[in-house]
């Protein structure tokens, strides 16, 4: 691939991209208005990783400690996250989905993937399967080379 094409393809890659951050956006302010797709995203990784520490989204995240405390702050406020003392040092608190936020995830993860299934319905399995693998090795990848940090980036 000469340079020209691969700008090019650099290029959609990129524009399009942001209109997937951006559909998905708007996707989670349909779901739900009051939850922003920070805060969706923040519930849906406490929730995979069976309960997990402030410290442990920043770091993950690659946000700041202050940025995180807000945004747990409002889950907590809503009523779909709740702290437990860590087994291991009572000192600790671990952050846990209650029961509204884990049927707030269930019904929303199911809604999701109904669009996907829809959007994606005329794609061959074999396609499916490739972009599924792009997709890994793109995220595999990390922050390397992307401007800014944390979840508003691609």
């Amino acid at each position: 691939m000469d340079d020209g094409a691969r700008e090019t393809s650099l290029d959609t890659i990129q524009r399009e991209l942001t209109a997937f951050a951006r559909r998905a956006r708007a996707a989670a302010a349909r779901l739900h208005p009051e939850l922003p797709l920070v805060s969706y995203t923040l519930l849906a990784h406490i929730d995979d990783q069976h309960g997990c520490r402030a410290t442990d989204l920043a770091a993950h995240y690659l946000l700041d400690k202050s940025t995180v405390s807000r945004q747990v702050a409002a889950l907590e406020k809503m009523g779909l996250i709740e702290r437990r003392p860590d087994p291991d040092d009572h000192r600790v608190q671990v952050l846990h989905p209650s029961e509204a936020g884990t049927r707030l995830l269930s019904s929303t993860q199911a809604s999701r993937l109904a669009a996907y299934e829809e959007r994606l319905k005329d794609w061959s399995a074999e396609d499916l399967s490739a972009f599924a693998g792009y997709l890994l090795r793109y995220n595999a990848a990390g922050d390397a080379g992307l401007p800014g940090t944390g979840l508003s980036d691609a």
